[in-house]
């Protein structure tokens, strides 16, 4: 891969990375109610389905999923039925006060790493018009007449590392100001309502917009 073919992929990465979806309310929300250092796990999470997406479009079942209306309506109301569960699910939590970021302070509502780590996988893996979306934006970074592992090898490397910059240095970061709402039940239940209003937003978007 040329140096300026990579720099379109970094600026292409940045946009991409930038532009809200439910991986960003996500990361916001975990910022908000875990902590910004441990909304990292999340953040891993929404990557490893990154790569599953990469793989699936190098691997042309993409193609399959593009054209398939079945298997592409199957997975978006999966995802979307996801997305309304999480939603729902921070609406009617029960609040809990939340201690300082400090990993060593006692903290009833923290969240396993496992449990972050597979939400965010399956946020960003339940969601079709992402793979349609890779199988346009691959092809034009990859060049069929060179060895395709090292280009696909670059090409994850730089959309990850700057999604989880994007996503760990500015949302969840932006999140950090709005974490002493979080000290009180009555502002714990205001922003639970106002990100799970989010999560049902998105999986709306995902049924209505094709």
């Amino acid at each position: 891969m040329s140096l300026a073919v990579w720099f379109s992929l970094l600026t292409a990465s940045v946009v991409i990375s930038f532009t809200p979806g439910a991986g960003a309310i996500n990361t916001m929300s975990n910022s908000l109610n875990q902590g910004w250092r441990r909304s990292i796990w999340g953040i891993i999470g929404q990557q490893l389905a990154l790569i599953v997406h990469v793989a699936i479009v190098a691997a042309g079942v993409g193609l399959l999923v593009s054209r398939s209306e079945l298997l592409f309506n199957g997975i978006r109301y999966a995802g979307a039925a996801y997305l309304v569960y999480l939603g729902v699910r921070l609406i009617v939590a029960r609040p809990e006060i939340v201690a300082p970021d400090d990993p060593s302070a006692p903290n009833a509502s923290r969240e396993g790493h496992w449990s972050m780590i597979r939400r965010g996988f399956w946020v960003n893996l339940l969601n079709p018009k992402a793979i349609v979306f890779f199988l346009a934006f691959i092809p034009q970074f990859i060049r069929l007449d060179q060895p395709p592992l090292p280009q696909y090898l670059v090409l994850l490397a730089t959309v990850i590392v700057v999604d989880v910059l994007v996503m760990w240095g500015f949302f969840a970061a932006a999140a950090r100001p709005f974490r002493r709402l979080t000290r009180s039940p009555r502002g714990q239940r205001g922003l639970n309502a106002v990100f799970g209003a989010l999560f049902i937003g998105v999986a709306a978007l995902l049924v209505l917009l094709h």
